[in-house]
């Protein structure tokens, strides 16, 4: 029977982040690059191992980050590194990551997002996460940029009592370097 932890960047040993890292790198057939893994660190990562505990076989991050909506800066849990080794894919474990990911959301942040892959999207949607049908953007360092390459993969999870979200309307990130959605 599988295990899953619910676990902050910092309580993470050098040995269970080279492990993540390195199921992140195969599920993501090498397309996951240092940036990417960047992204990841500094919040709480679920992580789902056989029952020794040892070697991981699914995993996701929640970062905390910035959006602009409407006149307002809201806090927002951000999905990363979501992820299922191939020889245990089709059995729930992304479920189960994005399952204890949306606590974590529901009860510290005033909205969700992430972006999604084509392969991934469906997982989302399935899950209540609402496509962004507004134009996104992100803060630079230089000012206010339009990203319209993240128009389509950008989706939300709103959150009772927390931002009031306008899907239609302009949403912005923050800053970060790599993708920055």
């Amino acid at each position: 029977m599988p295990h899953v932890r619910t676990v902050p960047t910092s309580d993470l040993t050098t040995s269970e982040r080279s492990a993540i890292r390195a199921l992140l790198d195969r599920a993501f057939l090498g397309n996951f690059d240092d940036h990417d893994w960047d992204h990841t660190l500094g919040g709480l990562h679920v992580v789902v191992t056989e029952r020794d505990g040892r070697d991981p076989i699914a995993h996701a991050a929640v970062v905390q980050r910035r959006f602009l909506h409407r006149g307002l800066s809201w806090r927002g849990g951000y999905v990363e590194g979501v992820a299922v080794h191939p020889a245990w894919r089709g059995q729930g474990f992304a479920g189960t990551v994005m399952a204890e990911v949306e606590k974590i959301i529901d009860r510290a942040y005033a909205l969700g997002a992430l972006s999604a892959s084509q392969a991934g999207r469906g997982l989302y949607l399935h899950r209540g996460w609402l496509p962004w049908q507004g134009p996104t953007h992100v803060l630079a360092p230089d000012g206010p940029r339009r990203t319209e390459e993240d128009d389509d993969s950008t989706l939300v999870r709103v959150v009772a009592g927390g931002a009031e979200l306008h899907l239609t309307e302009p949403l912005t990130c923050d800053w970060r370097d790599g993708d920055v959605w």
